[in-house]
């Protein structure tokens, strides 16, 4: 009886060894990849902010506050068409940052079309990849990290710019309770695009640029606070500069006319809803990765253990009956 339980428990023993490492090496690479369905809304806000105000002459002034309303929503219909031709799993975001003055009014409103491989977060060029509609061919990452992200630089693409380039590992950090890694990207100075949607109806960006030898210069440093089994942000600012250089500036200090300047931060509820979904996500991914394997992995010695404790409490048994046989025989005699 002891035999059979032995020769059980190493089957499963084989088993749970077997499905460790698949599990880990298999499963995880496959399964780990971000959902094409994904929705997310964020709010963050610049206080104490400058911002032009286009019905007052042009000028900017002081304001208590501008919010800007990140909405991000995955279209599975242009996924699953681009997967036809890259031949991996793609994830499309269409992306719209909304950007409100403290009157609640439009300020500026840009969309974004991002694609990306659904595991590595790399990003996959397909038509109608864009920002603003504008057409763009994204290097480096752009909102999210790659899972298990690594303590170094990587290259960062900002819609503003249109380009990418480092963004600096700084080192690690405890944010709201989470061992996560600090990121700084500094952009200079840049002559940027106007947006195409204006707060005053029937400007059109080109034209008005054109006719009044206008440009629109920004610069920035980003802040990125990333939790590294997931990738994802658990907290971003931003200090944003932006104005207006030649034409309608050319009568302002220096010939520049301030449009925005501001400390762009998360609201506290969307802050602390952001901490939780990463906490959420994190235990999934580490479960795929880390705890299942080994787990299992634990779970295999443990029936060998015991699959071998048994075998030898088995034999020392029979040893024992085999040495009573003998007395006995032998007390006959």
């Amino acid at each position: 009886m002891r035999r059979t339980a032995s020769l059980v428990l190493l089957a499963f023993a084989v088993f749970l060894a077997a499905l460790a490492p698949l599990l880990r090496w298999y499963a995880y690479p496959r399964l780990a990849k971000i959902p094409p369905s994904q929705y997310q809304e964020m709010v963050l806000e610049a206080k104490d902010a400058t911002l032009l105000d286009y019905t007052a002459g042009m000028q900017p002034k002081k304001v208590d506050k501008v919010t800007i309303v990140q909405t991000l929503k995955g279209n599975v219909e242009a996924s699953k068409e681009i997967e036809a031709s890259a031949g991996k799993d793609v994830v499309v975001w269409d992306t719209l940052t909304y950007i409100m003055g403290p009157d609640g009014k439009m300020v500026s409103q840009i969309p974004e079309r991002y694609v990306f491989d659904a595991h590595s977060q790399d990003p996959v060029h397909a038509t109608g990849e864009m920002v603003d509609g504008d057409p763009v061919k994204r290097q480096g990452i752009e909102f999210k990290w790659p899972f298990f992200t690594e303590p170094r630089d990587y290259l960062y693409f900002d819609a503003q710019t249109r380009t990418a380039s480092p963004i600096h590992y700084v080192g690690p950090r405890t944010y709201r309770g989470m061992d996560v890694y600090y990121y700084e990207q500094t952009l200079p100075w840049t002559k940027v695009a106007l947006p195409k949607k204006m707060p005053i109806e029937g400007i059109d960006p080109k034209t008005f640029e054109q006719s009044t030898g206008t440009s629109l210069w920004y610069q920035a440093k980003a802040m990125f606070w990333v939790d590294p089994v997931t990738g994802a942000p658990v907290n971003a600012e931003q200090v944003i500069e932006q104005e207006m250089r030649g034409g309608i500036a050319a009568g302002a200090p220096d010939g520049r006319l301030t449009v925005f300047a501001g400390h762009v931060k998360m609201r506290e509820d969307y802050a602390a809803y952001t901490v939780d979904l990463v906490k959420s996500n994190r235990t999934k991914v580490l479960a795929l990765h880390t705890y299942a394997p080994v787990g299992l992995a634990a779970g295999a010695l443990v029936l060998l253990g015991l699959a071998l404790w048994l075998e030898a409490r088995g034999r020392r048994g029979e040893a024992e009956d085999g040495e009573g046989l003998t007395t006995r025989l032998t007390a006959v005699a």
